[in-house]
């Protein structure tokens, strides 16, 4: 081979290299733009934030959309958003200070912590251990308990929920199963107060957000000074977008370790390049070890494999705050988030030292705009052939409204057919008890029978009969699709003795833990 040959082979061999490695650089600023400006339209999303961070740096930082439509006021790099869920892995991070400080370990048993303490079981209770609250694998259903906060403003606090696991049926044998769940990050949020001697919203500013300088980041809502610097939250599951109610946290009662925070995608850029740098910040700063790092990032509960087959997926799991999966040779560490009105997600890629965070202000068009947005940029930077993601989650997204929307349709149709008949209300009348949820109360109210929950003051509304002794609770909060079925058992004189509930549509969000409600007549 000539020199002039060699030359061009050489020229080839490094292009060839660095389109496989650095592929996002094909994306322009201009292209991402346009990427999320349809997606916007396409799912129908008012403001939405992105940052992609690469090598230690950012890569791409922008607002779009709006934050407060009535008010036309843009998102930028610092609106404020509720990241949800994605607060999980600051909650694995601060516990991961306190091991590093030799306050407790990961096989610290919980009630080493807090005596009270109890599992569904005295085995699971005597066993738990602290790395237990982190990993969805309690053998508890997915979101078991979650109407003790959801939707908010509940009187439920968090001695109630470290007692209410007993309470429980266990769906899968301890440590063996995945089942999302909230409640054990509530703990969790519990023990480093109680190690620490500080609130975990205190502990967070403290030491992550301050050493982050993640200045314009918060535990809270309510610790939240200037509120129009936050994004005004949006339903659109009318079709127009209408604004909800911030979730809040009630400060005296619960915490926010499983998704309190509002943060920015600036500061979360922050976020994004330390957990890319295993733990330093500020060069030779650590925030935590590197050891805790790869404990956080290591899969403490096995899922099976799925996706899409371009991926060449062979593992996936979920470790401290995490879910861990490979594409194409790639580790894969990401997160989603989802409060009313908002929905985010954070994707970091550490072989290839990339991180995304995307936040937006609009559910459920939010999450279909995530996916579809975080998928095409990763696809590039894997090197991918170029799939339009949007179109994909766009018809997804159709298929699956147009579905739930046929049975709830489905329901109100029978209820409106079967509206002139004949109940005897007198059967149904009376207060009823469940054993984690408290009481409820069945009564009379403006010619219907109506639902008043006494602990969840938001868990009220009209009662519409729907066939034999089953009846649909039309609530009166409407910030999230949950109105639910009230089924009734009778004893043999024709008096209601028990209700069991569930929800109508197949849409609701998995938090409306209806179904784990077993309620017994007790007035």
């Amino acid at each position: 081979m000539n020199i002039k040959r060699l030359k061009i082979y050489l020229i080839f061999v490094l292009v060839f290299i660095l389109s496989m490695n650095f592929g996002i650089s094909k994306i322009s600023h201009g292209k991402i733009d346009n990427l999320v400006k349809r997606a916007m339209k396409e799912f129908n999303v008012a403001g939405v934030a992105v940052v992609i961070v690469k090598d230690g740096k950012i890569h791409h930082i922008k607002g779009y959309g709006y934050g407060n439509l009535n008010k036309r006021k843009k998102v930028d790099e610092n609106t404020l958003f509720a990241i949800a869920s994605n607060s999980k892995a600051f909650t694995t991070a601060a516990l991961s200070i306190l091991v590093d400080e030799g306050k407790l370990s990961w096989k610290t048993k919980v009630r080493d912590i807090i005596p009270e303490f109890k599992m569904y079981n005295s085995y699971v209770t005597e066993n738990f251990l602290i790395e237990d609250l982190l990993t969805h694998r309690s053998g508890l259903g997915l979101g078991a308990g979650d109407l003790m906060f959801f939707p908010d403003g509940s009187n439920f606090s968090i001695g109630d929920i470290v007692k209410v696991f007993q309470y429980f049926k266990p769906v899968s044998p301890f440590r063996t199963q995945f089942d999302y769940d909230n409640l054990l990050y509530m703990v969790a949020g519990d023990v480093i107060k109680r190690v620490s001697g500080e609130r975990w919203e205190d502990f967070v500013r403290e030491k992550i957000f301050k050493p982050l300088d993640m200045n314009n980041s918060y535990t809270n809502y309510y610790f939240i000074k200037d509120k129009d610097m936050a994004a005004t939250p949006y339903s659109g599951d009318s079709g127009k977008l209408v604004p909800v109610n911030h979730y809040t946290f009630s400060l005296d009662k619960l915490n926010g370790a499983a998704g309190g925070i509002y943060s920015s995608v600036k500061d979360l850029s922050k976020w994004l390049i330390l957990q890319i740098n295993g733990g330093r910040y500020d060069v030779n700063k650590r925030l935590f070890s590197e050891k805790n790092h790869r404990k956080m990032w290591t899969i403490h509960t096995v899922m099976q494999v799925r996706g899409d087959k371009r991926y060449n997926t062979h593992f996936m799991g979920y470790g401290l705050g995490w879910m861990l999966y490979d594409a194409k040779g790639n580790m894969i560490v990401t997160h989603t988030g989802g409060l009313p009105g908002f929905l985010s997600k954070t994707i970091i890629i550490p072989d290839i030292n990339f991180g995304m965070v995307i936040l937006t202000n609009t559910s459920p068009g939010g999450a279909p705009l995530f996916s579809a947005v975080t998928k095409t940029i990763v696809d590039n930077f894997l090197g991918l052939k170029y799939k339009d993601w949007i179109k994909v989650y766009k018809k997804r997204s159709e298929k699956g409204d147009s579905y739930a929307k046929d049975i709830v349709s489905k329901v109100w149709k029978t209820i409106e057919q079967n509206k002139d008949k004949t109940i005897d209300f007198i059967s149904y009348i009376g207060v009823y008890e469940d054993r984690w949820f408290g009481k409820i109360e069945i009564k009379k109210k403006e010619g219907y029978l109506y639902f008043k929950s006494f602990r969840s003051p938001k868990l009220q509304g009209k009662m519409f009969f729907y066939k034999a002794n089953t009846f649909v609770v039309k609530w009166r909060y409407r910030d999230m699709k949950a109105d639910a079925f009230a089924i009734f058992c009778l004893d043999e004189e024709g008096k209601a003795i028990r209700l069991k509930m569930k929800g109508v549509s197949p849409d609701m969000d998995f938090s409306f833990d209806f179904q784990d409600l077993n309620f017994k007549r007790v007035k």
